[in-house]
């Protein structure tokens, strides 16, 4: 991409992210993402009702009177995407590609995470670390990781998440939210790994998936690529078995993904690239709430 190209879609990325953070998403993404706990605040004289485990010991026996401690949320957070670059995210059949998806979809909570006064950092993996981008605050740093997200060139070409997010432990000590952004085609047991993960950090991940994955079109014979492997394959499309068996297994993928998600308790949403994915943000906010 030229500079001149790029200077204009990050600008155009930019708006439109910005535009959703402080009109559709202002106030939700404060809800839903909590501070890393409470701070004091202050003391101030015992009323009828509050906790006695509040007391300030010292501050009551030097007034003879009993005094309570006061606590307020600590509202700012440091907020990692740990965002999938492996060669898959490039496909897209329809409105986009899943990466330009993915793309909109971090740069909107980008944006409202720094409204927020937050912290953001990226990881980039594949199946391999591929970039590290230590949190800062501001828009410039925004722009930065927007640049990246359109144009940095990965060296690998499959998937570990496993991988990804046990760095995540290992390089952010202090909790932190963590938005994980995957087609999740990966097909390690990553669960453990994503459940000691979540009990450290808030992890929440986010699918973005082509409709084409879900569903082979009727039309007939079909050369096919495996982008994180390279292997291409004639494929009968015309031929119903060879559909339902492709169904089967979305099926079963979708089904393995869920029951991952759940019991590592990790909240998470699908995006499919020719849908609204305003919607689907509304919803993970809703259900944080």
């Amino acid at each position: 991409m030229e500079t001149s190209e790029l200077l204009k879609r990050v600008r155009q990325i930019e708006i439109k992210s910005r535009g959703l953070s402080n009109n559709i998403f202002a106030g939700e993404y404060h809800s839903a993402f909590k501070g890393r706990g409470m701070t004091f605040s202050e003391v101030r004289e015992y009323q009828y009702g509050d906790d006695i485990r509040d007391i300030d010991w010292n501050v009551t026996a030097r007034f003879n009177r009993p005094f309570v401690k006061v606590y307020e949320e600590e509202r700012e957070l440091t907020v990692m995407l740990l965002v999938d670059m492996s060669r898959s995210l490039d496909f897209g059949t329809t409105v986009q590609t899943k990466r330009s998806l993915m793309t909109e979809i971090a740069a909107t909570l980008a944006f409202s995470a720094i409204q927020n006064n937050d912290k953001i950092g990226v990881v980039f993996f594949t199946d391999k670390i591929e970039k590290f981008i230590p949190p800062k605050k501001g828009r410039k740093h925004i722009l930065y990781i927007i640049r990246e997200l359109l144009e940095f060139k990965p060296e690998g070409r499959s998937t570990n998440v496993g991988m990804a997010v046990e760095y995540l432990t290992q390089v952010i000590k202090r909790r932190c939210t963590c938005f994980l952004f995957s087609d999740f085609i990966d097909e390690r047991d990553y669960r453990q790994t994503l459940t000691i993960a979540n009990r450290k950090h808030d992890v929440v991940a986010i699918q973005v998936y082509d409709r084409r994955l879900a569903e082979l079109p009727n039309v007939g014979l079909m050369l096919m690529e495996d982008a994180e492997t390279g292997h291409r394959q004639w494929v009968d499309t015309s031929r119903k078995s060879i559909r339902m068996a492709h169904a089967r297994w979305w099926n079963q993928h979708r089904s393995r993904l869920q029951d991952t998600f759940t019991r590592s308790n990790v909240d998470h949403i699908s995006v499919r690239t020719d849908q609204d994915y305003v919607s689907a943000l509304r919803n993970l906010f809703a259900q944080r709430t």
